[in-house]
């Protein structure tokens, strides 16, 4: 059986040493709000009564903000100069 989406969410807690406060800092680099009680239960053992899964956008938005929390933002793109595309 495969890893699901907490266990990923777990090892990569794990992993880069993370505690609740610095995930819901990376979650709101990408504009996103989680809460400790919500992170709380993603990280419970799959029989506790208050267990939650952690689904597909939750995951995806964390990994967005651990992106930029590691990287930094993503530079700007310049715009292609015209004169340089359209030759007279």
């Amino acid at each position: 059986m495969g890893l699901t989406n907490n266990d990923i969410f777990k090892k990569l807690r794990v992993a880069h040493k993370l505690r609740d406060d610095d995930i819901v800092k990376i979650c709101a680099l990408v504009d996103f709000k989680v809460t400790k009680s919500e992170l709380g239960a993603f990280f419970r053992n799959e029989n506790h009564p208050k267990y939650m899964e952690c689904g597909d956008q939750i995951l995806r938005n964390f990994l967005n903000g651990l992106i930029i929390h590691l990287r930094g933002p993503m530079p700007e793109k310049k715009k292609p100069n015209s004169s340089k595309d359209n030759p007279k």
